[in-house]
């Protein structure tokens, strides 16, 4: 079985791009799938489970009080998987067809103000401490790039080029350019004279953020810790900010400021517009905000 689930893995990242993250995330799935099957349907082999044992897994997982998002999830992840099987002549019939996903609804992306931002970057600037000088420098990379946290953490010491853009390798390892401000091009220099201090004594790394983890670069889970711990110091609830909410408002700001969307979708590295273009919903919601509230017709207009 396990064979089974590094057949497809292998087939997810070499002919649909998917990138590390995304293998992990269907490997975890796919092996909570397969204990259900085990333990609760009696089936030893994913290979012959039936219609039944699907919708039974639907079942257990919407009353386990999992998101729709992630009930929708697990499903496309066992689609795609049975459909590799019968690609592969693994199975004769697709126990998945004509069992579709719950619909998920469409929340608009969360965002901090442009003063937040800069009310979390100046107090880790307050740290005055090494630590202090490197999450500034990432809290606004973060920011100027919108850079994924995944991608921020893994990036080459070379990244950034002398023409003040970042070159980051992205989803499906699909390479882009983003362009860099003067403040962290600054920022950038006064990190080069710490950064050999989060390097074990006599090493080297290739890492624009190294350390002593398995992987040579800081964790994901580590920044996601210190972006909390500045938030509390900040005054800002820690629950607000993550690094994907500064991803979020790296495109609102842009978007609200007139940026073309096309350029805000290369910027992030989305392979559709549409996905992009939530951005532009949230400018909608803030103008009838506006109207609703400042507009002279506005009351009287609910009242009819």
């Amino acid at each position: 079985m396990q064979n089974l689930i590094k057949r497809f893995l292998e087939m997810m990242i070499a002919e649909k791009g998917s990138s590390q993250n995304t293998a992990e995330a269907y490997y975890n799935d796919l092996s909570f799938f397969i204990e259900f099957l085990r333990n609760e349907c009696e089936c030893n082999d994913v290979r012959k489970a039936k219609k039944a044992d699907i919708k039974q897994y639907l079942s257990h997982i919407r009353e386990e009080d999992f998101s729709t998002k992630t009930q929708a999830r697990k499903l496309s992840c066992i689609k795609t998987f049975y459909l590799f099987l019968l690609t592969e002549g693994e199975v004769k019939d697709n126990p998945t067809l004509g069992i579709f996903s719950p619909k998920v609804g469409k929340s608009l992306p969360k965002y901090l103000s442009k003063d937040e931002i800069d009310i979390l970057i100046e107090t880790a600037k307050k740290k005055n401490s090494m630590a202090g000088i490197r999450l500034e420098f990432q809290l606004e990379l973060l920011y100027d790039t919108g850079l994924r946290v995944s991608e921020l953490v893994s990036l080459p010491f070379n990244a950034i080029t002398k023409r003040k853009c970042i070159q980051v390798m992205g989803k499906g390892s699909k390479e882009r350019m983003v362009p860099i401000c003067d403040k962290v091009v600054e920022l950038f220099e006064l990190y080069k004279t710490v950064r050999d201090k989060f390097i074990t004594k006599g090493k080297k790394s290739k890492f624009l953020f190294p350390s002593r983890s398995i992987s040579g670069h800081q964790t994901r889970d580590a920044f996601y810790k210190n972006m909390k711990e500045v938030a509390v110091e900040a005054g800002i609830n820690p629950e607000r900010v993550s690094p994907h909410v500064f991803r979020h408002s790296f495109a609102s700001h842009l978007i609200e400021g007139g940026a073309d969307l096309r350029a805000v979708q290369t910027m992030l590295g989305h392979s559709d517009i549409a996905t992009t273009q939530i951005y532009t919903h949230i400018q909608t919601d803030r103008l009838k905000s506006a109207v609703e509230g400042n507009h002279p017709l506005a009351n009287i207009l609910k009242d009819i």
